[in-house]
C-alpha cells in the first residue's frame, strides 16, 4: 500500500453499479412542484422523473413536506398537485405511474392529523414520518401508537440520519421492536451525511432493519449523488436481502 493508502486507508470496494429495475417503485421523493423545497415547476418535475426512468423506475410515490410550521400541505394540495403532474405525465408519453402520499414531520399537529384519519398513506397503510434533527421528540412513542392504533404502519424515513441516536444503537432495536418500518435515503451509503451516518446505515443493513428504499430526490444533484451510490456493496447487499418492499407497492 502506498503513502497515501497508509494514511487514508485503502478505498472502499465499488462493485458494478446496481440494478434498480428490480424495485421498480421508489416511495421517497419531492416531485410535485411548487409546494415544498423540492422540484419548482412542472419543467423540473418532467426532468427529474426522465432520470428516476433511466435508473429503472417505472413508479414513484412522491411525498411532499407536511408540517405545522413550513410547508403546510393538505391532502388537496398534495392530491391537486399529483393531477397536474400526472396530466404533464400523460402528455408527454413518459411510461412512469405517479403516485402521491407525503412525508410527515412529527411535530404537536402529527398526533391530530392521525387521529383524525386526515393523513395520505401509500400501500397498506404505510405511513411515511421523519423526525427534528435536533433531538428525538418526547412524544415520538405517543405518535407511533396513535398511527397503529388508527390502523398505520409507521415508517420512520432516513432514521440513519438522526444524529441524536449515533452512540445509542439500543434506539433503534426499541423502534423496531415496535413495529415501526425503516426507510433507508440510499445516498447515505455514500457519506452524502457524513461518515457517521453512513456507518449506521450499514449497521442497520447488516441487522435487517430496513424494508423500504428511497431516494429523498429533489433536485438534479440529488439524482447524481444516486448515480454515485450504485456502487456502493452495502447497496447491493440490502437489494438482494429480499426484505424490501419496494417492487409490491
Amino acid at each position: 500500500m502506498g503513502l497515501l493508502g497508509k494514511l487514508f486507508g485503502k478505498r472502499e470496494q465499488e462493485l458494478p453499479p446496481a440494478d434498480l429495475s428490480g424495485l421498480r417503485c421508489d416511495i421517497h421523493s419531492h416531485f410535485i412542484p411548487g409546494i415544498d423545497d423540492g422540484a419548482q415547476n412542472l419543467e423540473q418535475s418532467m426532468e427529474l422523473l426522465q432520470a428516476m426512468h433511466e435508473l429503472g423506475y417505472r413508479k414513484v410515490i412522491t411525498t411532499p413536506h407536511s408540517m405545522a410550521d413550513g410547508y403546510r400541505n393538505t391532502p388537496e394540495i398534495i392530491l391537486g398537485g399529483l393531477e397536474k403532474l400526472r396530466a404533464e405525465v400523460a402528455r408527454q408519453g413518459l411510461d412512469m405511474e405517479v403516485d402521491a402520499a407525503a412525508e410527515y414531520y412529527l411535530d404537536h399537529d402529527l398526533e391530530k392529523k392521525v387521529t383524525d384519519r386526515t393523513v395520505l398513506t401509500f400501500g397498506d397503510k404505510l405511513l411515511l414520518f421523519e423526525l427534528p434533527f435536533i433531538s428525538e421528540p418526547t412524544i415520538l412513542l405517543n405518535v407511533v401508537f396513535a398511527m397503529q392504533t388508527n390502523g398505520y404502519r409507521p415508517v420512520l424515513a432516513h432514521p440513519e440520519r438522526y444524529g441524536f441516536w449515533h452512540n445509542d444503537f439500543g434506539k433503534y432495536e426499541r423502534l423496531k421492536e415496535r413495529g415501526v418500518l425503516f426507510q433507508l435515503n440510499m445516498v447515505a451509503l455514500t457519506g452524502a451525511y457524513g461518515p457517521k451516518a453512513k456507518e449506521i446505515a450499514e449497521r442497520l443493513i447488516d441487522a435487517g432493519a430496513y424494508e423500504l428504499l428511497g431516494s429523498d430526490c429533489h433536485n438534479m444533484n440529488h439524482v447524481e449523488a444516486i448515480r454515485n451510490s450504485l456502487t456502493r456493496p452495502y447497496l447491493h447487499r440490502l437489494i438482494a436481502s429480499g426484505k424490501l418492499l419496494n417492487a409490491g407497492l
